[in-house]
């Protein structure tokens, strides 16, 4: 049986070091329908090797072979988002708009690439504490509870601050909050891989100008990727 790891990354690259199972593609309609494309793309050079030269016999394969993979990829991760969301009572939210709202504790967001869980700071810390409140712990537990379905899914737990005090103090603290939450997840015994990260004060909302603005900048993103490839580099702004 795989064993869920939770490992600390300071880098800015996710899987420095580390040796991944190259996981399954589990992966809504809008992303099922980008699979497709990127799939069948795939597909065609599957299609080449299989078809032993033959062009017209290899692009059906591959057409085939490519739209299959890309739609389980597509349709898997908006599948995690709306399970995540249904239990959390919340829904997927992809707009701007969302993230810069006051009002919401909790953001879901899809993309092609990954799943992103925002948990808002106030949510989830007591003021300058790293340990999750109980109300923090009971969301967590409750996607723990979705992704005991999908144990291939790579988990990224990332940290972020505001720019009050110097870059290493935050540096270190949204290191800590990261890899806190990332240990609820492993004590819930999910088998997924968990990494965490933090980003200090790095890749702000919006500018750290008023306090209300500091509050929506600390945070922590929770990142669901099918497979290595899809893994982004958190703390750029790129």
């Amino acid at each position: 049986m795989k064993k869920a790891t939770v490992v600390l990354l300071t880098s800015t690259i996710l899987f420095t070091g580390c040796a991944q199972k190259d996981p399954e593609r589990y992966n809504n309609y809008e992303n099922t329908q980008k699979g497709v494309g990127i799939g069948a793309f795939l597909g065609a050079l599957i299609g080449a090797v299989a078809s032993g030269g033959n062009h017209a016999k290899g692009a059906v394969i591959g057409g085939v072979v490519g739209g299959a993979l890309g739609g389980t990829i597509g349709y898997s991760m908006d599948e995690q988002a709306g399970q995540i969301a249904k239990e959390l009572d919340e829904k997927v939210d992809n707009t701007p708009q969302a993230v810069v709202n006051p009002d919401n504790d909790i953001v879901i967001s899809n993309t092609q690439k990954y799943v992103k869980i925002m948990l808002r700071d106030k949510m989830v810390f007591d003021t300058n504490s790293s340990i999750p409140t109980q109300e923090a712990a009971r969301k967590i537990e409750k996607i723990s509870n979705v992704l005991t379905k999908y144990p291939d899914t790579i988990v990224q737990v990332v940290g972020f601050t505001d720019s009050r005090g110097t870059y290493e103090y935050n540096q270190k603290l949204s290191e800590q909050r990261a890899k806190s939450v990332g240990d609820i997840f492993y004590n819930n015994g999910i088998q997924n891989q968990i990494y965490s990260k933090g980003c200090s004060y790095n890749k702000p909302i919006v500018p750290n100008k008023t306090k209300e603005d500091m509050a929506l900048n600390r945070r922590v993103e929770i990142y669901l990727y099918p497979n290595t490839e899809s893994v982004i580099d958190t703390c750029s702004n790129q």
